[in-house]
């Protein structure tokens, strides 16, 4: 079965202090073959892009209100007039906390969302297939 990818490339910002942030190049992505999660790659300066995954349902209830918990949290907001999403991301290496604008990621969201409604990403996965093959062996 083929699966779809949904990419978009779109420019973050990195919030260095309630006064200073830096723009960050990043890439948004969702494939319907693993249709709970979307991954957000960043270019910073280092010698390999930054990549993170957590589930899309974080991301599209945060475009509207506060959620997530532990390493990643989502909220929107408004900077200067504009509508958008804060993405909170701590690891072991680190904490940082992202800008997105919010009209990019909807609309981005709604790309992935036509692809796979929510409720069927668990029929994308196609484990009943992966099982009835296992059993008829």
């Amino acid at each position: 079965m083929r699966h779809t990818v949904v990419e978009r490339e779109l420019e973050l910002r990195l919030v260095l202090s309630p006064e200073q942030s830096v723009p960050v190049p990043a890439k948004l992505g969702y494939r319907s073959d693993d249709p709970y999660a979307v991954h957000i790659t960043f270019h910073i300066n280092s010698d390999r892009p930054v990549h993170w995954t957590f589930a899309r349902e974080l991301l599209v209830e945060g475009v509207f209100r506060p959620c997530g918990g532990g390493d990643v949290r989502v909220w929107p907001t408004k900077v200067s007039g504009r509508g958008v999403v804060l993405i909170a991301l701590s690891s072991p290496d680190g904490e940082a906390l992202l800008e997105a604008p919010a009209a990019a990621v909807s609309a981005w969201l709604e790309r992935t969302l036509r692809i796979v409604p929510p409720g069927a990403e668990f029929e994308m996965l196609r484990i009943d297939d992966g099982l009835a093959e296992l059993l008829a062996r």
